[in-house]
């Protein structure tokens, strides 16, 4: 696990600046601080940050194939660089090392761009042939690592793992993006390819770019996606068991490491099936890491000590306290871009506690878009049963005017609250959906924006992010599109990324078994019945664990990771929410009307509405805009 940088000259040969690269690499120096290494030649700098994990004696990078003509900068671990190591070598190619990133370089060489098809992992890197005069950038399927790049008027192009990585050349333009903002005001993150800043993207999922010198534009590329192809499966239980003899692999090729190891441990079905099936696998007790709150509504803490005794791990617990709030200003530094997850702060300290006894964890984050296990899936099929018995022309004037005449009570019981389920359902599927999963819904958020925003949109709406994606899903069902529209938008742009920051900042390397990519596509096919079946989501996965887990583990109600944000608004948080969300940062940006932000502050304090998703992502907003000098 690294942090990459770079410099690439699309016009010409020009002489890279050497201080402006350093620069690049010290600004992701947490990624890696293990050791560092840069590479110049004309029109090409090339710079690295390591975290040594595997060949920790060997393997600096940048990495040169045999006469240097390729080079590569590499952030993640290839998993399957062994057998692909025997098949380079029967070919012809000389390995130096024991990295797996040498395996890269060999493999571009014998078969190309296709060589993404081979590689198994999480990955982000960049590759220059010196030969060919070409630049190569590709990330990996799942999106588990990331590019941000941008190209100067100059023809210049930066890379790097981070955003901070540009900003510290002052060419790159600072200009906020209107349609980014909308987007991340609905979805608490900014999707790919788009970032806060116009100009400056974020290579998508399992995609590649590759420009070559003199080129107008680089060549951009999809080179994989998630199949949802039927798998011809059995009984459940011969598919239970096919299930666990998969994931078993997953997380027996993700042992691999020189360094200490170990895993996070929620006391959910996901992060329990991983510390069970490694146990099962490793030769000593696993060390597990988890976190707990005060407040007993979001405690989970007793069930992953719970597991910790059954697997007789090294386990490890800390509580995060209500009064944690000088993280909020590391959090807008460790993001950059605004981040409105506010399980930011558990996740961040859950990777400080592990980093003190390892350097690699394993997480059991996928479980969710894998198996159906988000509650608002099985909302989103309870709709989907009303839209299909009422229609559309009855339906919405109907509950169109349920919604508008329905109070918002967010105090009462789920039952109760059903003016967004009203709202919901007087739109189609994918409306529906969308307003389901935003943050802040249209008759929230719109309101908030100044006419000149407005203006400055040009009409644009953030759905079209999901509109994109259902137009080219290679699945007709409800269930599985919806799945697909979170593992193309929430997995990548909020979790992915989330899990990224939070462990980069204190140097630690998270894996993923539950999102291997052939695992993803396995399971995509599984009939969706086998998914979400009734009320009972990840039914198939919850069935094959029953032999490991206890039944109040795999049965109990779902939490989540979630912190009490709409107390500290009301509390501790109060003064500190009122200066930021009402302050400068966003007036000055002139994109919303503050007599309409300081309706929200105080609808909030009265406790006549929650308010706390919009208000903590105007906050993040803020904090990160504070944070990278625009207001």
């Amino acid at each position: 696990m690294c942090g990459i940088a770079g410099i690439f000259d699309t016009r010409g040969r020009s002489e890279p600046d050497r201080q402006r690269l350093r620069a690049m690499t010290d600004a992701i120096l947490h990624r890696g601080p293990d050791a560092g290494g840069e590479h110049f030649e004309p029109g090409v700098a090339l710079g690295h940050r390591r975290l040594s994990i595997i060949d920790v004696s060997g393997g600096q990078q940048p990495l040169a194939n045999e006469d240097g003509s390729v080079l590569v900068v590499f952030n993640g671990e290839i998993y399957n660089y062994q057998p692909l190591v025997h098949e380079l070598e029967a070919a012809g190619h000389r390995f130096r090392t024991r990295s797996d990133t040498e395996v890269i370089v060999h493999a571009w060489e014998q078969w190309g761009e296709r060589c993404l098809d081979r590689l198994g992992g999480m990955f982000a890197f960049a590759l220059w042939d010196r030969n060919r005069e070409t630049l190569f950038l590709a990330r990996d399927r799942l999106g588990k690592k990331s590019i941000y790049y941008t190209v100067l008027a100059d023809g210049r192009l930066y890379f790097g793992s981070e955003l901070k990585a540009l900003l510290v050349e002052p060419a790159v333009r600072r200009e906020l993006d209107p349609v980014a903002i909308e987007q991340y005001l609905a979805y608490g993150y900014i999707p790919e390819p788009l970032s806060i800043f116009k100009g400056v993207q974020k290579l998508r999922p399992a995609h590649a770019l590759l420009w070559k010198r003199g080129a107008p534009q680089p060549a951009e590329r999809e080179y994989w996606d998630v199949s949802f192809r039927p798998v011809p499966v059995g009984d459940e239980r011969a598919t239970g068991e096919e299930l666990v003899a998969r994931l078993r692999e997953a997380v027996r090729m993700r042992l691999m490491s020189e360094v200490p190891l170990g895993a996070f441990l929620s006391g959910g079905v996901d992060s329990s099936a991983v510390v069970a099936l490694m146990a099962e696998t490793s030769s000593g007790p696993v060390n597990t890491c988890s976190m707990s709150f005060g407040d007993p509504r979001f405690n989970e803490s007793s069930f992953a000590e719970q597991i910790a005794r059954q697997f007789h791990t090294n386990h490890h617990s800390q509580q995060v306290d209500a009064d944690d709030f000088d993280l909020l200003d590391r959090l807008a530094a460790t993001y950059d871009e605004p981040f409105a997850d506010s399980s930011a702060i558990p996740t961040y300290r859950v990777c400080e506690l592990a980093r003190k006894r390892v350097t690699v964890v394993l997480s059991g984050d996928g479980g969710d878009e894998n198996f159906a296990g988000y509650r608002r899936y099985r909302w989103h099929m309870h709709e989907e049963a009303m839209r299909r018995r009422i229609p559309q022309s009855i339906r919405g004037p109907l509950f169109g005017a349920l919604g508008h005449l329905y109070p918002k009570i967010d105090w009462a019981p789920r039952f109760l609250r059903a003016k967004t389920t009203f709202e919901a359902l007087a739109r189609s599927s994918l409306d529906g959906y969308f307003h389901g999963v935003s943050i802040m819904p249209d008759r929230l958020r719109l309101p908030l924006y100044s006419d000149a925003f407005r203006r400055s949109l040009q009409g644009y709406h953030a759905i079209e992010v999901l509109r994109g994606h259902a137009a080219r899903a290679p699945c007709a069902d409800a269930l599985s599109l919806v799945q697909y529209l979170d593992i193309k938008t929430y997995l990548p742009g909020d979790i992915l990324v989330k899990v990224d920051r939070a462990s980069m900042a204190h140097s630690l390397e998270v894996r993923v078994p539950l999102l291997d990519h052939e695992f993803v596509d396995w399971v995509s096919g599984l009939d969706p019945g086998l998914k979400l079946r009734g009320n009972e989501g990840k039914y198939i996965f919850k069935k094959s664990l029953q032999s490991r887990l206890p039944e109040e583990i795999l049965y109990r109600p779902k939490m989540g990771f979630a912190v009490p944000i709409a107390s500290w608004f009301r509390g501790p948080l109060r003064a500190r929410m009122r200066d930021l969300v009402l302050g400068p940062a966003l007036r000055d940006t002139g994109f919303f009307e503050q007599k309409a932000l300081a309706r929200m502050v105080s609808e909030h304090e009265s406790g006549a509405r929650d308010h706390n998703a919009g208000l903590w992502a105007l906050l993040m907003l803020a904090s990160s805009l504070r944070r990278l000098g625009v207001s």
